[in-house]
């Protein structure tokens, strides 16, 4: 049986019971939930992580993360079932497990599930809409990563008579103060002349922090509202403010193909 990137044999104890091995090791780490690829990389090297009661230092090394015994800083890691939901978050809620300020969070939405979920990128405080969280940390690293491009689409309410002049200097790409945003598509929904604001759908494929709110202050239009209505193809579709679903076999499929590009 091989295990190591450089084709040595394993020792004794860094078998499995009579099942070839399957996974790298520090890719078993981050769909767990424990680390990102690269600190269990690191984790690996500093000799903090065993498998079947042998310390690992070397990289490459693959696991049966179902049969093998894998421990990390004397904790052993239960193998997981992934679990993929999409959340309709409201207003008011923040985008972390727990808060230290006692505001109400994404977990404090999601009854029944007893696994520990991680949101795949942001909504600020004060944005509603779609939200993806998994413990699939692999496919959740991927889906964020800037090189991946997945469009994510939302509605503004916008203060002011919106303009296509306006609106163009977005289309080609703004400087904010991380730097200039990727060309956005945009098309005016609606505007109400005499409440004074613009209804606006915006699609981008980054992830900078405020990014919409910060475009649209950019051009002289504060934003008033904001909410996520899709992220690549998942929509909000029959899905009210607070609630969620799980994804369905074909959608974690078509999320795992588009995150392979």
């Amino acid at each position: 049986m091989l295990s190591l990137l450089s084709c040595k044999k394993l020792p004794d104890s860094y078998k499995t019971k009579g099942v070839l091995v399957v996974e790298r090791l520090q890719k078993i780490l981050s769909q767990a939930g424990v680390c990102s690829r690269r600190e269990a990389e690191t984790r690996i090297l500093a000799g903090r992580v065993m498998i079947n009661g042998q310390v690992v230092t070397e990289l490459g090394v693959k696991v049966d993360p179902v049969q093998d015994e894998i421990v990390v800083d004397g904790k052993r890691i239960a193998a997981q079932k992934h679990i993929y939901i999409l959340l309709n978050k409201p207003t008011g809620v923040v985008t972390t497990l727990s808060d230290p300020q006692r505001r109400r969070t994404v977990a404090d939405l999601l009854h029944g599930i007893s696994e520990r979920v991680y949101p795949v990128g942001r909504l600020d405080y004060h944005t509603q809409g779609l939200l993806l969280l998994t413990n699939d940390g692999d496919l959740a690293n991927r889906l964020m990563h800037p090189r991946q491009h997945v469009d994510k689409t939302y509605v503004v309410k916008a203060y002011g008579t919106v303009s296509e002049d306006r609106l163009d200097i977005l289309r080609t790409g703004i400087k904010l103060s991380d730097g200039i945003t990727a060309p956005a598509l945009i098309r005016i929904l609606s505007v109400d002349n005499e409440q004074h604001f613009s209804m606006v759908e915006v699609t981008i494929h980054e992830g900078k922090n405020r990014q919409i709110r910060r475009m649209f202050e950019a051009i002289g239009h504060p934003v008033k509202q904001l909410e996520r209505t899709r992220i690549a193809f998942l929509t909000l579709q029959n899905l009210p403010a607070g609630s969620f679903r799980h994804l369905t076999k074909d959608e974690v499929n078509r999320l795992k193909k588009l995150a392979e590009k």
